[in-house]
């Protein structure tokens, strides 16, 4: 039997989510999708659940999707019968509609976020209500360089149209203290901290009723449903498989092909000095 990808934990009014494929950086893959969809879904229809923390084990807490596999199976697809667009939609779609049961379940959700939070794992995480990561964590969408766009449409709604801008234009790496002072998390504490930090925050939102607590997330949720984050999502899911079916996305395919996606994609990001390439991952790795 295949190890899952998440375990489930309660304590009091708080169910953890807990990615636990620390080996693999808890990257995304059909198996995570599913389980948490699953799991978002029997925590919101247990009563005695008043809120989700999504934790992590290891190093990362998700460094994106499992994209050896993805330009592989990009491959095949495209040799077997070209892009279909709507297929492709449909198929990103579907691990969209499993990041946005953050925002739309009925009951808060937090996250709490170690080491690398990168490319699909913000498309994740930033569904969440509430952000809380360790100082030594980094967030950032670096396939907005080549191969991807930001498909659940939460980088403006959190950060404001000029810093968000700001982010995707460049694809930058973003050390945790500065995804808290630009208002992208709410706050990061000392990674020895972190999870009994998060744990408390829980806790303390489980005091309340929690017919008070889908109260406050619909008054809070609305305006920013009502200000196109539905289109948003929709136009995010569909340029993504456009930006992965540019001349550039399928040049990084094919570099994927002949040195490993590992390499390709060190190539792309080593003229910025970030993630892979840069100091704070080489500290990481230490």
């Amino acid at each position: 039997m295949t190890a899952p990808a998440i375990r489930i934990e309660d304590e009091g009014p708080v169910r953890s989510l807990v990615f636990c494929r620390p080996d693999a950086y808890n990257t995304i893959t059909p198996q995570l999708r599913d389980e948490l969809g699953a799991a978002i879904d029997a925590a919101d229809r247990d009563r005695s659940v008043r809120v989700i923390l999504l934790r992590a084990e290891g190093r990362a807490f998700c460094a994106g999707y499992a994209l050896d596999t993805g330009t592989a199976a990009q491959e095949r697809e495209d040799a077997a019968r070209g892009w279909d667009s709507v297929a492709d939609m449909h198929m990103i779609g579907r691990y969209v509609e499993v990041f946005m049961k953050l925002w739309q379940a009925s009951k808060p959700t937090l996250a709490a976020v170690q080491g690398w939070c990168i490319g699909g794992g913000t498309d994740m995480v930033l569904c969440a209500d509430i952000i809380v990561a360790g100082e030594g964590a980094s967030f950032g969408y670096p396939p907005a360089r080549v191969w991807g766009t930001p498909t659940t449409g939460m980088w403006v709604h959190r950060l404001g149209v000029e810093k968000a801008k700001r982010y995707l234009f460049t694809g930058d790496e973003i050390p945790a203290p500065e995804a808290a002072r630009i208002g992208l998390i709410l706050e990061c504490v000392p990674d020895a901290a972190l999870q009994d930090h998060a744990m408390a925050l829980a806790q303390r939102i489980g005091r309340l009723p929690l017919n008070q607590l889908e109260m406050m997330k619909l008054i809070c949720n609305q305006p920013i449903e009502q200000a196109g984050l539905q289109q948003g999502r929709m136009l995010g899911t569909f340029l993504d498989g456009v930006a992965r079916h540019s001349q550039e996305g399928l040049d990084l395919v094919a570099r994927a092909r002949e040195a490993g996606f590992r390499q390709a994609v060190r190539e792309r990001d080593e003229p910025f000095g970030d993630y892979g390439s840069g100091p704070r991952s080489k500290r990481a790795e230490g």
